[in-house]
């Protein structure tokens, strides 16, 4: 058979198992409401954080904008406070973690052969958790009280003394319900990864975005206690005068640095490693070779999450921590960039020599591996004490992160965004318009952050509403607002190649781009239960051996005479989670009965849970 026969008869079977899917799929907007079907929770939990994206890209417009000049007071010294505090938390908590697991979501039972999630009510929960939590932070600007004491929360301007209006409640409440479902999605996805794979799919034989999820989880379960556990003494402090930050009390503000620090550099892994995990995916597909050295490539993922406890006190340094702490976190944070840099050259020998498709997501891949090796450079300065004396809480460090977060974490996102697209939708990106979103996000991006290098090395200070023209960066903030003005029509141009490619884009097969893992061996978009029986993975990268592939297909590609029976929907995890949420925002009331009320609506959900039948039949 011809390759155009064997291409018009894949068409056909495509087309015909849209037209199924479609069928079984139950559609309307209670549906989506209720739904615990992973891939719909992994499309929402991509939407919600695509809105927040939006929220904190015009908190940072509106920063710009005030830094544009010297002595300017486009918005007060507060507003500016909040809006900074705001963009932080909203960009980290609900834009760039948010959306990384809206991948793993969608992507991982795919790519491991399974039907769902393990526990798919519970994987409703963590993302209303997420939604109820983020729209609470945010309801903070309706009563003119946002968050205004940085996104680090630094003791003791976080307590009442400075901070005594209910600004920093909002933070405290907010930032701990996000933290419940972190912690629910991380034990979910161990559970999933680790119980559900398909017959023969050993552990490396897993794809590496699959590995770099369950290393991100294991972070996450044991990060987020954390800072749960300082969030809650800081409530105690506000809520009930405990004093465990306040030093004339007895307190220690440096025991909050050591807790928010001790969460916040794995944090950084937490956002990184998914898109490591994506470039680990794309690269080998649009270079036709395998990836160069696939198993130190997973060793270094598992490293990074390892040695990343090891290293929090670099944030420190200016804090007295004394010359034999210090050494120690200089050591570890050299050393953390070994297993980093590892993956960059395995990165670059698996295109070298390859036959490379420059297709919008590997474009991202590219551009993510070029500008997050900047910020691994800046980032690897810190690790000497004296250098990081100098540039602390200057705008050299506002670059170094962005660098790592934007140019590393979101870049990948968006590199996987435009890979799993056909997946998701059934048609074609935009190939025209992704590559104009991604060189107006490159040229964006480094117009804005690049300069911050400049300014902070000329002595600006970060979190500070204005500077002086004694300073002489105005050009620099000038360059950064530019930069920062074309970053966002990028992310405009983004959305439109969302809106039209999934209404108006080509028709996707099942393997547009010839990709190697098991989610391409099954229909775009997947069927209700992904898999009408589950395959046996014989080798790694299967697709890419044709008696695997065929084997596989054999199986993927079957429209069932049977439907697999699947989890029902449910509207108690949405109980469980505005009972969770109210529980928390209660505690702001001061009033010891006012939490009852939360805890007794979680009560009646988590009941109602318990009782439900997850597979009744319909009508039944």
């Amino acid at each position: 058979m011809e390759r155009s026969d064997v291409a018009a008869a894949t068409s056909a079977l495509d087309a015909s198992h849209r037209a199924h899917a479609h069928a079984a799929h139950p559609t309307g907007v209670w549906s989506w409401i209720t739904t615990v079907d992973h891939k719909r929770i992994g499309v929402m939990y991509f939407l919600t954080s695509l809105f927040f994206l939006f929220v904190g890209g015009l908190e940072a417009l509106i920063i710009r904008a005030q830094l544009w000049k010297p002595e300017q007071a486009l918005i007060s010294s507060e507003t500016y406070s909040q809006l900074f505090t705001m963009h932080g938390t909203t960009m980290v908590f609900m834009v760039a973690m948010p959306m990384a697991v809206a991948f793993f979501n969608y992507v991982v039972p795919l790519q491991i052969g399974a039907r769902d999630v393990a526990f798919p009510r519970l994987n409703a929960l963590s993302y209303w958790i997420y939604v109820f939590g983020s729209v609470f932070m945010n309801l903070s600007w309706l009563n003119a009280a946002a968050p205004d004491a940085g996104w680090t929360g630094y003791a003791n301007l976080t307590s009442t003394e400075f901070s005594p209006g209910p600004n920093t409640n909002y933070w405290v409440v907010g930032l701990s319900i996000l933290g419940i479902s972190s912690i629910l999605g991380g034990i979910n996805f161990i559970t999933t990864i680790v119980n559900l794979r398909a017959p023969g799919m050993k552990l490396m034989r897993m794809p590496p975005f699959t590995w770099m999820t369950l290393v991100t989880s294991f972070v996450l379960v044991t990060a987020m206690p954390v800072i749960a556990v300082a969030l809650i003494l800081l409530a105690f402090d506000r809520f009930f005068a405990a004093n465990f930050f306040v030093p004339e009390a007895g307190g220690d503000p440096v025991l909050w640095q050591h807790l928010f620090w001790i969460f916040g550099h794995p944090e950084v892994y937490i956002l990184i490693l998914p898109s490591f995990g994506v470039i680990s995916e794309v690269v080998p597909t649009f270079s036709r070779k395998p990836l160069f050295g696939y198993p130190v490539v997973i060793y270094a993922g598992v490293l990074i999450g390892f040695i990343g406890w090891g290293v929090w006190s670099h944030h420190m340094f200016a804090s007295g921590l004394g010359p034999i702490a210090d050494s120690f976190f200089i050591a570890s944070t050299m050393i953390i960039a070994i297993p980093t840099g590892v993956k960059i050259f395995n990165w670059l020998a698996t295109m070298w020599g390859g036959s490379i498709r420059f297709t919008t997501a590997m474009l991202f891949s590219v551009g993510m591996i070029a500008v997050f090796t900047v910020g691994g450079l800046s980032g690897i300065m810190h690790a000497s004490a004296p250098v990081d004396l100098q540039q602390h809480d200057t705008y050299f460090v506002v670059a170094h992160f962005h660098y790592v977060i934007v140019g590393g974490a979101m870049m990948g996102l968006f590199s996987g965004f435009y890979y799993w697209f056909p997946k998701v939708t059934g048609r074609m990106p935009d190939e025209t318009a992704g590559k104009l979103h991604f060189w107006l996000a490159m040229i964006g991006f480094n117009l804005t952050f690049f300069p911050m290098h400049m300014s902070g090395m000329y002595g600006m200070p970060r979190r500070t509403w204005t500077y002086s023209a004694d300073l002489n960066v105005q050009i620099y903030n000038q360059l950064s607002t530019v930069g920062g003005v074309i970053f966002g029509l990028s992310a405009l141009i983004w959305v439109w190649v969302i809106l039209r490619s999934s209404r108006h884009g080509e028709p996707a097969s099942h393997n547009p781009w010839e990709a190697p893992s098991l989610e391409w061996a099954i229909p775009s978009p997947p069927p209700h239960y992904n898999f009408p029986r589950l395959p046996t993975i014989r080798h790694r990268d299967a697709l890419w051996r044709e008696e695997d592939r065929l084997e596989i297909e054999g199986v993927t590609m079957a429209v069932p005479a049977v439907e697999p029976q699947m989890p029902n929907s449910s509207f108690w995890p949405i109980v469980v989670a505005l009972g969770t949420t109210a529980t928390w925002v209660l505690v702001m009331t001061g009033k010891w009965w006012a939490p009852l009320i939360g805890l007794a609506a979680t009560a009646v959900g988590v009941f109602a849970w318990a009782f439900e039948d997850p597979f009744r039949k319909k009508g039944a």
